[in-house]
């Protein structure tokens, strides 16, 4: 467990690692970091679907680290676990049609914030069930068949053993959740624990950018891990990006859901893009003569092999719509914006944190396109301080007043 860290000193030691690259890299990139935010060490999310968690958590130990100097290693299986607890009773008090999963959405965090608090990694790491490390597979699936019992009414109407029974399989896997614990010398219940560090659940906001509701307006982002009917602020994608920059530019990071199943998406070799298909226009001479002999989809191949920058798609608001009504973009991971960088072209580039250890080319962050993030960025939750003011302006919304 890391302890507070009051020194400037201990404020770089938990930076994102920011480097220049004199080399190419084994996919031909060089990356420069040109604006890096402080933030903690890279998370292990293992064989668990709570990279929701992990990325929001994260975010908010940014969010702690920016306003107080202070480094908190907080627990993410709290936030999980009383995410089950109540997606458990939200299925069924809709007889069973509701999302019950492992997934879930970075503003789940402040869901449970505000009603239940918040715990240290070190009180409540949820590792109660013979593992050193998250799987919730046999968890999910086995509390996914009692609940399917329990919709089935076999009694006729619902007992009231079934919730003291759920709360039993979540001790069984997770510990019980204690009254109380200490931390660094003091005694906390979750809430109080919440309460001593200076987040205002108010200040933070979701952010998406389609076209089948009106800009600068809410909506109820239709995936399926948005269980709490979360309302998201509809804006212009070129203003999602513009809102991703300004946070970076002034030290806050950003919580991010986005697309990771597709071709360009390049985890172990530390980038994502989107390539601009190749045509016959493109090539010329032994080239030519070698691509007009490749199937379709050797073709596709040929796209994706990249040493270094290429070409991108252009894309469009109207090109990320049809992406996402084809379902093409989907819900699929939930990462953490922490930087800007460009490449040895001077394309720009997000850095991210990701949850899927550091035992990467990075050390568990990527680069990610501007082109990519337009396509395939579900939504971004972010500090209101960190937007625009001429975009908040739009949206009807001010910086959120302190508690």
């Amino acid at each position: 467990m890391k302890k507070l860290l009051l020194s400037a000193l201990a404020i770089a030691s938990v930076s994102a690692p920011a480097f220049a690259q004199e080399k190419p890299d084994s996919a031909g990139f060089v990356f420069t970091d040109i604006k890096v935010v402080p933030t903690n060490s890279v998370k292990d999310q293992n064989k668990s679907g709570t990279c929701w968690s992990f990325s929001a958590t994260s975010f908010f130990e940014d969010e702690i680290l920016r306003k107080t100097g202070k480094s908190v290693d907080l627990s993410e299986m709290f936030t999980v676990r009383e995410c089950y607890n109540d997606k458990a009773d939200n299925y069924v008090r809709r007889y069973g049609v509701a999302q019950f999963s492992q997934g879930g959405s970075c503003p789940d965090i402040a869901y449970v914030w505000e009603r239940y608090g918040a715990m240290p990694e070190e009180a409540y790491r949820g590792l109660n069930y013979g593992e050193d490390n998250h799987v919730h597979g046999e968890l999910e699936s086995g509390l996914k068949a009692y609940l399917d019992v329990i919709v089935r009414k076999p009694n006729r109407r619902l007992s009231t053993a079934w919730p003291v029974a759920k709360k039993g399989i979540l001790d069984a896997y997770f510990g019980e959740v204690p009254e109380s614990f200490q931390y660094e010398g003091k005694t906390y219940t979750p809430k109080s624990f919440a309460e001593s560090f200076p987040i205002n659940t108010d200040d933070y906001i979701g952010l998406t950018s389609f076209t089948h509701h009106p800009f600068y307006k809410p909506f109820n982002l239709e995936v399926s891990d948005n269980w709490i009917n979360y309302l998201y602020y509809n804006i212009p994608i070129d203003q999602l990006v513009e809102v991703t920059e300004n946070a970076i530019n002034n030290g806050y990071s950003v919580a991010w859901a986005a697309d990771v199943s597709e071709k360009g998406f390049n985890w172990g070799k530390g980038y994502a893009n989107l390539p601009k298909a190749k045509t016959e226009a493109d090539l010329e001479g032994t080239e030519l003569a070698r691509w007009v002999t490749l199937s379709a989809a050797d073709r596709e191949k040929e796209t994706y092999k990249q040493r270094g920058p290429v070409a991108e798609q252009d894309v469009t608001q109207e090109s990320r719509q049809e992406m996402f009504d084809r379902q093409e973009t989907t819900d699929d991971h939930g990462m953490v914006i922490v930087g800007i960088a460009k490449d040895q072209e001077g394309n720009k580039w997000f850095k991210v944190k990701n949850s899927w250890t550091d035992k990467q080319i990075y050390g568990g962050y990527f680069y990610v396109s501007i082109p990519y993030f337009k396509a395939k960025t579900l939504d971004i939750y972010v500090n209101r301080e960190a937007v625009p003011a001429s975009i908040l302006k739009e949206l009807g919304l001010t910086v959120a007043k302190k508690k």
